[in-house]
């Protein structure tokens, strides 16, 4: 699918059929935001495009049934967006803040959406575990990490086969840089996607990795290591 198609996809369905969950997810986001730094984005026309066709982006590349990690959900994008149209996928948001895991549980209650589950849990300390090492078809992150950190974050948590999907801004350097780092962990840079957001709201690259083999069992190392020492 062509990516001025994928835009119109995602907003007809944020405007059209969803709307209703749409606009209740956006009412407690912006609610909950007075008590807690959720996001910086609060007028209405940005949610929509920054946050809810932003998350959507990503969809097409997501195969049906899959399992999804979320690492460091947040306030809910881009999974809670992609839960709501998608409702064939399940969900692990792992968040390490609490109250952003009670504002996600609430969010999760109040649209009715099943299959989701919040972990309150660092990323790297469930890439370890025996429940979620390489658990997952697919991993999401829309974090601000450098591609080559967040590759190690997500992809131990993602079975061979599967993807880690990743939202950049428009940033070749940091993926050629990160090719070497995602090759250790197991994977390959199956596509690079472009897209230009509307109402000049910038631009987004949703950069899909594809797991071609096991992560090795020293990966992920703690936080303090990832960050002195990232991959590369």
């Amino acid at each position: 699918m062509e990516q001025q198609n994928i835009i119109e996809a995602a907003l007809s369905k944020i405007e059209g059929a969803y709307k209703y969950q749409f606009d209740s997810y956006e009412s407690q986001l912006l609610e909950a935001n007075l008590r807690m730094n959720l996001t910086s984005i609060t007028k209405h026309e940005d949610i929509i495009i920054k946050h809810f066709l932003d998350s959507l982006l990503a969809e097409p590349f997501i195969p049906h049934g899959s399992s999804v990690a979320d690492v460091g959900s947040g306030g809910g994008c881009p999974a809670i967006p992609l839960k709501i149209v998608r409702d064939d996928l399940s969900f692990t948001l792992i968040e390490t803040t609490g109250k952003k895991c009670a504002f996600l549980e609430s969010v999760v209650e109040n649209l009715r959406l099943s299959g989701v589950q919040i972990l309150n849990m660092r990323a790297e300390e469930a890439g370890t575990a025996v429940k979620h090492r390489e658990a997952y078809d697919v991993c999401t992150a829309r974090a601000v990490a450098p591609l080559n950190i967040l590759a190690e974050y997500c992809l131990p948590l993602v079975k061979p086969g599967g993807l880690f999907i990743a939202y950049k801004g428009e940033s070749p350097e940091e993926t050629e840089a990160a090719e070497k780092a995602i090759s250790i962990l197991g994977g390959t840079i199956e596509g690079i996607n472009h897209f230009t957001l509307p109402d000049s709201q910038g631009y987004r690259t949703i950069i899909v990795i594809r797991k071609t083999g096991f992560t090795p069992d020293k990966y992920p190392r703690t936080v303090s290591k990832i960050k002195k020492k990232p991959l590369s």
